[in-house]
């Protein structure tokens, strides 16, 4: 069986900008900031079988919500964008599109 991804990102505005790379066919998760224990289990639920890739900001919030998505995808493949960016919601197309294909997610 074909291995299926989910991506889990911190905010809408993030998700906008992942689903201007990604096919349609892969689902785009939002945290909507630190998320409690309900919206890790929701998220938890709707990931299911998915292999789960994180990609969060590097501040510190980004770094405690990945922290928390690891425990709960402990087998996450994780993306990381440079701090001088400013967030995944402003990094470039191109940078995201090279960090995606280095995992396989699109050609």
């Amino acid at each position: 069986m074909q291995q299926t991804y989910a991506v889990i990102v911190e905010g809408k505005n993030d998700r906008y900008r992942i689903q201007q790379i990604l096919p349609p066919t892969i689902p785009v998760y939002v945290t909507y900031g630190i998320p409690n224990h309900a919206r890790l289990e929701r998220l938890r639920k709707e990931a299911g079988l998915h292999q789960v890739i994180i990609l969060t900001d590097q501040d510190a919030a980004g770094q405690r919500i990945r922290r928390l998505l690891r425990e709960v995808f402990p087998d996450a493949i994780n993306i990381y964008t440079k701090r001088s960016y400013n967030g995944v919601e402003h990094t470039p197309v191109e940078y995201l599109t090279q960090r995606f294909r280095r995992v396989g997610l699109i050609p």
